[in-house]
């Protein structure tokens, strides 16, 4: 006689099956992620002070201010353009040094590129305390180093991004088939000259478009920069809200949307032509 498995299904009076019960312990057990996860987000939101009741209350002064940015104030635009053309310096620019100062890192992060493995774990941890402390916490530092303007923010943008790039770049490089780098190897070259004249090559595109959505991720961080003095077109907006003219916030806020919007455009462009 055969013993049916514990988890078979069960044939019933009349000729059909139905799934056996399971265990209590087992149907609790299925519950223990979702309550964790509830656990977490109550947490989360006592932390926070969620209250919609506060949230039900403001809407009526958000309202009241998006009534009174209407029409937008673009007086003294040429300095709103001056502002933006700031945003982009310190996007583009700091995203440019990044990747000067990315490249090495990245060579010697990636596993199959390193010229010195016993440095891959340190460079990664230095890797990781670069991208741990965001662009705005480094402006805020630099300000105080530097002083007051687009340079300080730039210098936060840059230090940011190296870790974030590097970081992305190497992971293309382990990504590369490994066939060249081999040929390569046994015809004696070293790591270096297999990094440069083979795994870089290889992975080229996968390294500009890296690079280009960090460059797009820039330029969305650099408008907030202005608001610990960093320069750029958030320093017009933090004056503009300190003062409730939201007619001139708006305005602002147009010409950033229009300025990502131009960014994005550029760059999937540039993507196109990569791939």
């Amino acid at each position: 006689m055969t013993v049916p498995a514990r988890d078979a299904p069960l044939r019933t009076a009349g000729g059909g099956y139905r799934e056996p019960e399971r265990p209590l312990r087992q149907r609790l057990a299925g519950w223990v992620p979702a309550l964790l996860a509830l656990a977490v987000l109550g947490a989360c939101a006592f932390l926070v002070g969620a209250d919609p009741r506060r949230l039900l209350e403001g809407l009526p002064r958000l309202a009241a201010w998006a009534a009174r940015a209407w029409p937008p104030d673009f007086t003294d635009f040429p300095t709103l353009l001056l502002r933006a053309g700031e945003t982009a310096a310190i996007a583009t620019l700091g995203t440019a040094l990044a990747g000067v100062l990315a490249a090495p890192l990245a060579l010697l992060a990636a596993r199959n590129a390193t010229p010195f493995p016993w440095l891959q774990q340190p460079v990664r941890w230095v890797l990781d305390g670069l991208r741990g402390v965001d662009a705005f916490v480094f402006a805020l530092l630099f300000v105080a180093a530097v002083g007051l303007g687009p340079f300080a923010g730039m210098l936060g943008v840059m230090l940011h991004t190296a870790g974030s790039m590097a970081k992305l770049w190497s992971e293309q490089l382990e990504t590369a088939d490994p066939g060249p780098a081999d040929a390569a190897s046994m015809t004696g070259a070293g790591r270096a000259a297999i990094a440069a004249w083979v795994l870089l090559p290889d992975r080229l595109p996968g390294l500009a478009s890296a690079a280009l959505y960090l460059w797009e991720f820039n330029l969305r961080a650099s408008t907030v920069l202005g608001l610990v003095g960093a320069g750029g077109i958030g320093q017009e907006l933090k004056n503009a809200v300190d003062l409730l003219l939201f007619d001139r916030v708006f305005a602002i806020l147009l010409v950033i949307l229009a300025l990502v919007a131009a960014v994005d455009r550029a760059s999937a462009l540039l993507r196109r032509r990569l791939s």
